[in-house]
């Protein structure tokens, strides 16, 4: 299966929406405490044993956490830096035409970035100065600013269906929904006892909402009557990184975790862990699925590798 070697590490990885065949990845030096990052375009040979080949890639002073792609412009990424600014990057453009622009708002360091799927135009950052922000593309400063979390803000996921909602999930342990037409969250879920770090919305359920914690678990909500989780997944043996529903199937998805493991889940069913790969040997903290080619699967993580593989089959299979 494909794999590629990043001088840094991996934090965030994202297949294009437009081509089958690239991915790009955000990493950072130094376990992303201190030092430079630096933003991968790959691409991924017909032949399934070949390697992933770069196709360009832009360094950074700081550390990138996150990386979104447009769903507008099949050349754009957008980044999330540990230096607090937002960047934005055409990949059709060499690299001393890089970044287009540097957004310089959030006063501490980036964490994640989600493009909207459904409006095209706009994008939502969390930070760890508690806040989130929504922009647009066109615009060179935020519209606006949504402060209520009382701590870091790892998260934060579009809803695939209604324009204007977004979810959050923050080391404050909750998970708190928002409409950018309302002045404050619509609502706030204490999801769990420690710290979350990652929400993502179901892609065919759009009240089903998943989140990811310290506490070694995912939890599955449907937001009209959250009180108590539909589903609680365990089976990670540390805190759980990142969670991300399938863009093919309504009941499955996928996770990564500090235990180093990237985990396929079937929320609906009794034994939900449906699929377990231990192939990095370091944290794993990306992981994606492909919206245009189905079980196609890639995750990187701080042992500066990235892979690609269909699931079902061995990441590290040649």
């Amino acid at each position: 299966m494909p794999v590629f070697k990043t001088p840094f590490n991996g934090y965030s990885v994202k297949f294009s929406p437009f081509y089958e065949s690239r991915l790009a990845v955000a990493t950072a030096q130094n376990f992303g405490i201190l030092g430079n990052g630096r933003l991968h375009v790959l691409s991924l040979s017909p032949a399934p044993s070949s390697p992933l080949t770069e196709l360009i890639s832009f360094d950074t002073a700081d550390g990138i956490y996150d990386l979104a792609w447009s769903e507008s412009h099949d050349s754009l990424l957008i980044t999330a830096v540990a230096d607090g600014s937002v960047k934005l990057y055409d990949t059709a453009l060499p690299p001393t035409q890089n970044p287009l622009r540097s957004l310089q708002e959030h006063t501490r360091e980036v964490h994640s970035v989600d493009y909207n799927p459904t409006r095209r135009d706009s994008f939502i950052t969390a930070s760890w100065d508690d806040t989130i922000k929504l922009w647009t593309l066109d615009r060179p400063a935020s519209i606006r600013t949504f402060k209520e979390h009382a701590y870091c803000v790892y998260s934060a996921a579009w809803n695939p269906r209604h324009t204007d909602v977004f979810a959050s999930a923050s080391g404050d342990c909750t998970v708190r929904i928002w409409d950018v037409r309302e002045p404050g969250s619509t609502m706030i879920i204490p999801g769990h006892d420690f710290e979350i770090l990652c929400c993502d919305w179901n892609k065919y359920d759009d009240c089903i909402i998943a989140t990811a914690s310290v506490d070694k678990s995912i939890k599955v909500w449907d937001v009209r009557s959250f009180r108590a989780p539909i589903s609680v997944l365990n089976g990670h043996g540390y805190a759980v990184r990142k969670v991300k529903f399938s863009p093919h199937h309504r009941n499955l998805m996928v996770s990564c975790s500090y235990d180093m493991s990237v985990c396929m889940w079937d929320f609906m069913v009794e034994d939900a862990l449906v699929g377990r790969y231990d192939h990095h040997t370091e944290f794993a903290v990306g992981v994606d699925m492909s919206v245009l080619v189905d079980g196609l699967m890639a995750s990187t993580g701080w042992d500066e590798l990235v892979y690609v593989w269909q699931h079902g089959t061995d990441p590290r299979a040649p």
